[in-house]
């Protein structure tokens, strides 16, 4: 059917503040008045300067840019509006010396031997301090002065151009602050991502008032879970009860839930990520813009929009796995994905959730989530698990998802990647021995395992969450996975993996100075690249697993950390 520019995006839309409709102006003009590109995403960043409120910065910006076609202004006068006018990126955070934070913590690592190791592992604990910022007083107190959103705890950023709280990098973080002993620290972590779902209903991508508009991988309830595991705080399980379910409803309804009708007519519910918006990111707005410029009409762009928002959403932007046609990035189709692993990780919050509702002595609300928890790994196993292929793969939808639909074989991506092993990562699955053995032998023949990590897919596309690149996420879902579930061969993978990993994570560290947002795990020692911004370093999440990977194997004083 041919469609027109009348036609529109029908999906919901949730808009952002004026002062972030606002520095996309400036930041568009900054991008086309630089003959070097800046980063976009330090534009949208900046705060209002005192005493100059938005109008103000918005009629000099008038003034600025009357007569000019082109949107483009000298530099040297752009550059004195933006000093005039606002507060560098970043200057709304502010240093916040952790208070649970010690150099040499008690029982830290106690299994890893090797003196060199635990040095560096040591270094690593210590980047910690680096990356803990509380928000500026000034957000809490001029709130629509600043794009950076008011958050009640000290916070831990991931590093570099990444200024703010990410959702689902706090996990891993989180796991790392545990190894770390600095469990208040990681409390606040999960206080501040409790206020963002009681405000907004769901937890954001990030802690940025452009992010409003789309979550990320659900680990809330993880991270809730892991926290209780170490410290028994039965308060912090009572007060997340209420605010995990406000955050289930949100994935569980609407645009996000799609049912998929069996052979034998039986319905199952599973989960989609779908961004509420479908306009250019305003972080990377640009790059958007000319991603969609070979569409026709205003549908066709908002529906691209949206899917890359949607990719945003699942934390894995980008990759050939949301695409129709790879690695043709205009084939982007996130919302039609029905995503193995954003359903483990809904799967784990069921079972989260009975398990904490116990803990609160609700038995009646433990079982209605056990029985959730019970149906969706049936759906797993009619929608989303392949035999032959001993993995499970994504489920392509054949329509827009807002009815059931009857599953195909042919609609399962039989494209590999690291993902199709993600449910490796929880009980309900590294618990059957008999499944693990498939499991184990596909990953092992897969071609994803490479001399540093697993790769996170087989194409190299050019996307970051493509060949050759591999992340610290996917690296610990798989490998604790295959570590928990007392399988002699899976075990010693995931002891390998972990090796490559944090050999080769040591390398990078010694040869740069820092730790990476992610590797290039085809070549040993080198860090990862693609995608739409530099390589980022810091890094909250590779800091977390490198921490948890040397807390849960150890490393002997006679094995050398080179390769």
């Amino acid at each position: 059917m041919a469609v027109s520019d009348s036609d529109s995006d029908s999906g919901p839309v949730v808009q952002t503040t004026p002062l972030v409709t606002f520095l996309q102006r400036v930041q568009l003009t900054a991008l086309r008045s630089y003959s070097k590109k800046p980063d976009p995403k330090f534009y949208i960043d900046l705060s209002l300067k005192l005493p100059h409120d938005l109008s103000t910065a918005e009629s000099a910006f008038d003034d600025l840019t009357t007569g000019s076609r082109d949107l483009s202004v000298p530099v040297e006068k752009l550059e004195k509006f933006v000093h005039e006018y606002f507060d560098d990126a970043g200057k709304d955070l502010v240093h916040h010396e952790p208070e649970d934070f010690v150099s040499d913590p008690t029982e830290f690592l106690l299994n890893v031997e090797n003196d060199q190791v635990r040095e560096w592992a040591r270094e690593v604990h210590c980047l910690w301090r680096t990356l803990s910022c509380r928000v500026s007083d000034s957000v809490i107190e001029s709130p629509d002065r600043h794009t950076l959103l008011p958050l009640p705890e000290p916070v831990i950023i991931p590093g570099s151009r990444f200024r703010e709280v990410y959702y689902w990098d706090s996990y891993w973080v989180i796991k790392g602050l545990l190894t770390s002993k600095m469990f208040t620290t990681a409390k606040g972590l999960v206080t501040n991502l409790m206020s963002l779902v009681e405000t907004y209903g769901y937890a954001l991508n990030g802690a940025r008032a452009y992010y409003t508009n789309r979550s990320q991988p659900p680990l809330l309830s993880s991270m809730v879970y892991e926290i209780y595991n170490v410290t028994k705080d039965e308060e912090l399980v009572r007060k997340a009860i209420p605010v995990l379910l406000k955050e289930y409803e949100f994935w569980n309804s609407g645009k996000h839930k799609v049912v998929i009708r069996d052979a034998s007519g039986n319905d199952h519910i599973l989960s989609r990520y779908y961004a509420m918006w479908n306009m250019p990111r305003p972080e990377s707005s640009v790059f958007d813009q000319e991603s969609a410029s070979g569409f026709s009409s205003t549908l066709e762009k908002q529906r691209f929009h949206r899917d890359i928002a949607t990719a945003a959403e699942s934390g894995c932007d980008f990759s050939t796995r949301w695409m129709r046609h790879p690695p043709n990035f205009t084939t982007m189709a996130t919302t039609s994905v029905v995503p193995v692993d954003l359903n483990v990780f809904l799967l784990k919050m069921e079972l989260d959730i009975a398990f904490m509702m116990e803990i609160a002595g609700d038995r009646k609300g433990s079982e209605r989530f056990v029985k959730a928890s019970e149906a969706r790994k049936k759906a797993f196993e009619t929608v989303f698990w392949n035999e032959k292929a001993a993995q499970w793969l994504d489920y392509w939808l054949s329509s827009n998802g807002d009815e059931p639909e009857t599953w195909k074989a042919e609609n399962q991506n039989n494209n590999v990647f690291a993902s199709n092993f993600a449910p490796i990562w929880i009980s309900s699955f590294h618990s059957d021995e008999n499944l693990v053995k498939k499991v184990v032998k596909a990953l092992a023949n897969s071609g994803l395992i490479a001399p540093a990590g697993i790769v996170t897919s087989l194409t190299n596309s050019g996307q970051q969450w493509d060949a050759p690149n591999g992340w610290a996420p996917q690296q610990e879902l798989i490998v604790t996975g295959l570590a928990r579930s007392g399988l002699k061969e899976a075990n010693e993978l995931a002891e390998e993996i972990a090796r490559r990993w944090i050999r080769s994570s040591y390398r990078v560290y010694k040869t740069s100075g820092f730790i990476h947002e992610k590797l290039n795990v085809s070549e040993f020692g080198a860090y990862g690249g693609g995608g739409e911004y530099k390589p980022q370093t810091g890094f909250g999440w590779s800091n977390g697993v490198i921490l948890a990977f040397l807390e849960e194997f150890g490393w002997p004083s006679d094995l050398s950390i080179e390769p």
